[in-house]
């Protein structure tokens, strides 16, 4: 057990209890004495960026993200403006939540044009570099899985991140570190190494198999296939000490009672990550 992380590093992404609310959740972390959130712009938008920033001060929180900016490619240009103008309201409320890092799902291709869309993202994200710089806020891109290149991100290795990250040259852009989007690629630690300081972040949840569903198919820590203690080591050696985000996306975990999931999370963070 020594192996195992402090749980002074856990947060709650916000999406593992997406059943509740932002107020909910903060009233989650507070009884189970979780110190970290992670917050999706769904749920800021319920109650608004001044209520919720109350809501996390108050409790005494500290707020891991916010997810998600992203979503750069579209078949006009006057749709790629609109999703560059939301990406600066999102680094905006990254702000006033006092979080430096803003997760980045890059989007799909309209049109099958996979090639155009990864270039609509990299010069989205050079775009938002001046902006989030002004704001004190950097930017994670976050690779999906393969199995979402087709309606959530055309950027689906650490290595294309890496690429990206290094092609902006400056400390505002870096990659975040899914272990459930990322178990599987061969180069996976060679690429945790190439990333070393520009690691902004480290989710955690597991592969069950068989899988139960393609978008809600991620699991309690311990109850699949990937060696997440290996990655979060990985993470460690290449200079990343940050919080880690619990982040599960799965209908049975959403229809249980909330406390229910954070203890069982707390549990299993102990023991697998």
């Amino acid at each position: 057990m020594s192996d195992a992380p402090s749980l002074k590093q856990i947060s709650l992404n916000q999406i593992t209890t997406e059943q509740w609310s932002l107020e909910e959740a903060v009233q989650g972390c507070v009884r189970q004495e979780i110190p970290w959130i992670s917050v999706w712009r769904h749920k800021l938008q319920e109650i608004g960026i001044t209520k919720s920033k109350k809501l996390i001060n108050d409790a005494g929180l500290k707020v891991s993200s916010l997810c998600r900016g992203g979503m750069f490619p579209a078949a006009t240009a006057a749709e790629r403006r609109e999703r560059i103008e939301d990406n600066k309201k999102a680094i905006e409320e990254a702000a006033e939540l006092n979080t430096d890092v803003l997760v980045l799902v890059c989007g799909p291709a309209p049109d099958r044009d996979i090639e155009s869309a990864r270039k609509w993202v990299e010069e989205g994200i050079a775009e938002l570099i001046p902006y989030a710089e002004q704001h004190g806020v950097k930017l994670g891109i976050e690779p999906l899985h393969p199995m979402y290149a087709a309606d959530r991100s055309v950027i689906s290795t650490l290595g294309q991140a890496n690429t990206i990250s290094e092609n902006m040259k400056t400390d505002q852009v870096g990659v975040v570190v899914d272990v459930f989007h990322v178990w599987w690629d061969p180069e996976l630690y060679k690429e945790i190494s190439r990333a070393g300081q520009n690691i902004l972040g480290f989710h955690v949840s597991d592969w069950a198999v068989p899988l139960p569903d393609i978008f809600k198919g991620r699991s309690m820590m311990g109850d699949g296939v990937i060696e997440i203690r290996k990655m979060r080591k990985a993470v460690e050696s290449a200079g990343y000490h940050g919080p880690i985000e619990v982040e599960i996306i799965n209908q049975a975990i959403w229809n249980q009672p909330g406390d229910e999931t954070l203890d069982k999370m707390k549990k299993s963070f102990v023991e697998h990550v």
